[in-house]
């Protein structure tokens, strides 16, 4: 009996050595560069941004970024933590893009509201009501009193 024991044992342990028994699913949630959702690749040490997966382009060294099984129909392949549904439910952005200061949503969905719980304006940015669609809710302190209305209220040329 303890040797019936020790065959099961070894044929378990070869088969999973093998791969012949499934594994865990792999977590490859991770932080990229500056606290960004990302992608963790296969070699457990390069994340990827969540932008970066299915965009055509192989970011990992085994390309397990642009596979079919997780790019074959976007958004619905994607693991849900790469994701973020905009306002509008026939639209989404990648979970990098949030929170980014930029309109991706088209709505602001992405910058603004409870969904999007993005922190205020920091120091590098100015908190107004954007003239452009192109930001939300914050423009770039590099705008301010350049001559030209990015704000509604004028505070960017005269306040900021």
């Amino acid at each position: 009996s303890g040797t019936a024991v020790l065959i099961l044992v070894a044929a378990v342990a070869l088969a999973v050595v093998l791969g012949l028994l499934p594994r865990a699913p792999v977590n490859r949630f991770c932080e990229a560069s500056n606290n960004r959702t990302g992608f963790l690749c296969d070699d457990r040490d390069t994340c990827i941004l969540a932008s970066q997966v299915c965009d055509g382009v192989s970011n990992c060294r085994n390309g397990e970024d642009e596979q079919e099984k997780l790019c074959g129909d976007l958004p619905h392949s994607l693991p849900g933590y790469l994701i973020f549904r905009c306002g509008n439910p026939m639209y989404w952005v990648y979970a990098d893009q949030r929170c980014d200061r930029m309109n991706d949503c088209g709505d602001c969905s992405d910058e603004i509201g409870s969904l999007a719980a993005c922190p205020p304006c920091g120091s590098e940015w100015w908190s107004c009501s954007p003239v452009f669609y192109e930001y939300c809710s914050c423009i770039p302190r590099r705008l301010c009193q350049d001559g030209i209305q990015h704000c509604f209220s004028w505070s960017d040329e005269y306040i900021c």
